[in-house]
């Protein structure tokens, strides 16, 4: 691909850009590649795990654990979106991703990363009708219903991302061909845009804006009848219970919408790059990681699940 001078190119429709990555020497690489690999493989274990785990324990067949499910699948997912490519940029000279490959890369990363934002108000929603409505709950949360749920928050991630993508992908990129980021988003494709932006940056803002606005509104509005539940209970375990199990969902939801919204609903984030690559690696490797640990160490049913998934392996 011929340039000219500034970086601009010289009219040849683009083929592929190239991911600046992280800076650093040899060395430098060789730490974040080691660190890259150990967050990923932890990730890939711990998400498939807890899919095995509650696939085959009967006993976590319920609307919350299926939701799980589908979290750690999400994990799985996402972060596989971005590592494998991360990982062989460390080393190599290039760099380089096609540009159908970091459309396809940007798209199946909106995808995963909206649907879980929906997902985590769901299981809000979950929540709030196991702890406040249990007679009623039942019937609301049958499978059917988780399953058009989950189904719904798919739906609303594909129709986020096909709109992010298309609009992104249509802007002309003569500025240069160097993305300073380790993997295609939105953020860092608009600072290399040499065309008019404004409806881009207007639609990142704005929808990333109403999607985390609006799951949060559902997420607060459900601990509040919840807490207001558990401040009755009479049970002091039952309390405990409750708080152990909302406690984990809570502590997920504040890490995941925190860094999401830092790095795309508020002015300036475009511009922050180096802020954004480190705020890209939390949510893109180190919440999917954290994920089943929280779920785990925090939840009774999971460990007991676990030794009795583990009792089963050592008797065969």
């Amino acid at each position: 691909m011929t340039t000219q001078g500034g970086g601009n190119f010289s009219g040849l429709p683009l083929q592929e850009f190239v991911l600046v990555g992280f800076e650093g020497g040899l060395e430098t690489q060789a730490l974040l590649f080691a660190l890259f690999l150990f967050l990923y493989v932890v990730t890939v274990l711990g998400n498939l795990t807890m899919i095995v785990v509650i696939t085959l324990d009967a006993r976590l067949h319920s609307p919350m654990y299926f939701f799980l499910k589908n979290l750690s699948f999400l994990d799985l997912c996402y972060s596989s979106v971005i590592a494998p490519k991360a990982l062989t940029n460390f080393f190599s000279s290039t760099k380089v991703i096609t540009f159908a490959g970091c459309a396809t890369q940007l798209f199946f990363f909106s995808l995963m990363a909206t649907t879980e934002t929906l997902l985590l108000a769901t299981m809000a929603y979950d929540r709030f009708m196991a702890i406040c409505c249990p007679l009623h709950y039942p019937v609301t949360m049958c499978p059917s219903t988780c399953t058009r749920l989950v189904l719904g928050t798919y739906c609303g991630g594909c129709l986020n991302s096909i709109v992010q993508t298309s609009l992104t992908f249509h802007l002309p990129y003569c500025r240069s061909y160097h993305i300073d980021h380790f993997f295609c988003d939105v953020p860092p494709l608009l600072q290399i845009a040499c065309s008019n932006k404004a409806l881009n940056e207007l639609l990142l803002f704005g929808l990333c804006g109403l999607i985390i606005v609006s799951t949060t509104l559902v997420v607060l509005i459900s601990y509040s009848y919840i807490t207001v539940t558990i401040l009755k209970m009479r049970s002091a375990t039952g309390r405990h219970k409750v708080f152990s199990t909302c406690g984990s969902h809570m502590t997920v939801v504040s890490l995941f919408y925190g860094t999401i919204f830092a790095m795309y609903a508020q002015p300036g984030a475009i511009e922050s790059m180096k802020q954004g690559k480190v705020v890209s690696v939390f949510y893109t490797l180190v919440i999917p990681m954290l994920n089943p640990l929280i779920y785990s160490l925090r939840n009774k049913d999971v460990r007991e699940a676990l030794q009795r998934l583990g009792q089963k392996h050592t008797v065969m």
